[in-house]
């Protein structure tokens, strides 16, 4: 049992190819392994991974053996035993005259890209996509046969568009022109990078002439690379929607508590950067609480980082309100002073507790990967959920202000301090508790950011200013203005970066909102009323 374990199918191939394979001269081993690779049939892997390893000998009849050693069968015997590779009968004892197949390097790249080629009509998806992969690299035209099958049987798109291209840039080496054009007609419908080189490839001149001497080829070039260079346009312009969306979303959940803090109570924090820090750090504590306790749960563990952040975060927040900030407002001048000191604090107490040096946070699993929508757009599962988590963030806090009691005495402390005080609000453990969402939601932003980069202690320092310049442009107190203002920065940005590199993108970016601001200083949405106006 051990030994048909080891040994794999029991008949692998017809004994004629067999033979050929293991007696045969190099082109006559080439040309068996055409024919077995026209058959299509994966049973024959594992002989010619033996082959391919050395472990086929054969004895003075011509009966080839895969030769097992005693200690790879797990039984000990102490002699070595085989297995037909014909009939897939096993041998035991092993005859006395048994040959070594000798297998030179040439035949060893053959019989590899025999075996990457067979995998491809696999069962298995991973399987069949890491068999394409391998053949990007090394194929010749004895494969196409089954290439051209298994691109028939395929459903994966990801693996077709694969396909697809390396059967034509097969094709496109042959010395028949219709071959030559079929390939280039194929390579019309692909969206990658690859494709527009092989087409460039064609229509390359060398010396003062054509690659390629047929000019009704080389038209057809031209039409296919025009219609992948549209669709490679595409989408990059997907691309850069997609990307300028997630900065958005990352940049609205850092904005979203300075909103609260800034925006409703006109506290300059800059402390706010840092309370971002501690919700990425208290993410952190919890995978490695679960790594070391729950290691088979941790891939859930973010579903408990997410309160934790949010808690921690918003004691702090809390704290910092009730020792330094309670006695600054009104103060704006004092209070930015005081709050950068804090933030220097923050920054320094991290470091001791954690180091100076960044941590990893690592994605869950079901956040691994993403989405393939192009040959070169992918839309990274992680982008996706920090997105959708912005999403579900902006709608707690839109609930929270609109549709609690909390949310009414904020407003109302907001925007007549004196007046929401003679009605018998305690305006003070208001403003705690504000100051605190606001804390808390910064604390749900570094949970987010987490998950897209390391960890550290100047993390908070990235993205201050960017949320000051989101609140301000978007109009003080008004998340509808925060939310138009994140995504359109993010979206703006990276199309800007695209046109012009990441630091002019930036610079141009912070020119348009001082801009902005010159000729409207209320912002995109402008509180409304005689508390606004006075």
């Amino acid at each position: 049992m051990a030994l048909a374990a080891h040994a794999g199918p029991a008949a692998s191939a017809s004994p004629d190819i067999i033979r050929t394979l293991v007696l045969g001269e190099s082109d006559d081993r080439i040309a068996a392994l055409g024919r077995l690779l026209a058959e299509a049939d994966g049973s024959a892997i594992p002989f010619l991974q033996a082959l391919h390893d050395g472990h086929v000998q054969v004895a003075a009849g011509g009966q080839a053996l895969v030769v097992v050693g005693a200690a790879d069968t797990g039984i000990d015997t102490g002699i070595d035993t085989g297995i037909d590779a014909a009939t897939g009968a096993a041998v035991a004892p092993l005859p006395p005259d048994l040959e070594q197949v000798v297998v030179n390097n040439r035949m060893r790249r053959e019989i590899a890209a025999a075996i990457a080629a067979l995998k491809l009509v696999s069962p298995d998806l991973a399987t069949r996509r890491a068999a394409a992969k391998a053949l990007e690299t090394s194929v010749d035209e004895a494969l196409l046969p089954l290439i051209s099958t298994a691109l028939d049987k395929e459903a994966d798109a990801q693996i077709k568009a694969m396909l697809t291209l390396i059967r034509a840039s097969v094709q496109l080496k042959s010395r028949e022109a219709a071959t030559r054009l079929a390939a280039v007609k194929a390579l019309a419908t692909s969206a990658t990078g690859s494709t527009k080189t092989l087409l460039l490839g064609v229509l390359e001149r060398k010396e003062g002439a054509w690659v390629e001497p047929d000019a009704e080829i080389r038209a057809e070039a031209e039409r296919s690379l025009r219609a992948v260079q549209s669709r490679l346009s595409t989408g990059e312009h997907i691309a850069q929607i997609f990307s300028g969306i997630s900065l958005g979303s990352i940049l609205l959940l850092a904005a979203l508590g300075l909103a609260v803090t800034y925006g409703l109570m006109g506290v300059i924090n800059m402390a706010h950067g840092e309370l971002i820090m501690i919700g990425a750090y208290g993410t952190y504590m919890v995978q490695s609480l679960f790594r070391n306790h729950v290691p088979a749960l941790f891939d859930w563990y973010l579903l408990a980082a997410v309160p934790v952040s949010f808690a921690v975060a918003g004691a702090v927040g809390m704290l910092l309100e009730r020792t330094v900030i309670r006695f600054m407002y009104g103060r704006p001048l004092e209070t930015l002073l005081a709050t950068w000191g804090i933030s220097l604090f923050l920054i320094q107490a991290v470091r001791t507790f954690f180091g100076a040096q960044n941590v990893q946070v690592e994605n869950p699993v079901w956040m691994s990967g993403g989405i393939a929508l192009m040959g070169n757009v992918v839309l990274p599962w992680n982008r996706i959920v920090i997105i959708g988590f912005a999403l579900a963030v902006l709608l707690a806090v839109w609930l929270a202000l609109t549709r609690t009691r909390l949310g009414l005495f904020v407003r109302g402390v907001t925007q007549n301090r004196a007046m929401a005080s003679c009605m018998g609000i305690h305006t003070g453990r208001v403003d705690a508790w504000a100051f605190g969402l606001g804390s808390g939601i910064a604390g749900l932003a570094g949970c987010a950011l987490s998950q897209i980069g390391n960890v550290g202690p100047d993390l908070g320092q990235s993205y201050i200013v960017d949320s000051f310049m989101v609140v301000v442009l978007g109009g003080v107190g008004q998340l509808a203005g925060t939310v138009y203002a994140a995504l359109g920065l993010g979206v703006v940005n990276k199309f800007l970066e695209g046109w012009a590199g990441a630091v002019i993108a930036k610079i141009m970016v912070l020119v348009f909102i001082i801009i902005f601001i010159q000729k409207r200083p209320q912002g995109l949405f402008a509180l409304k009323g005689r508390f606004a106006d006075a």
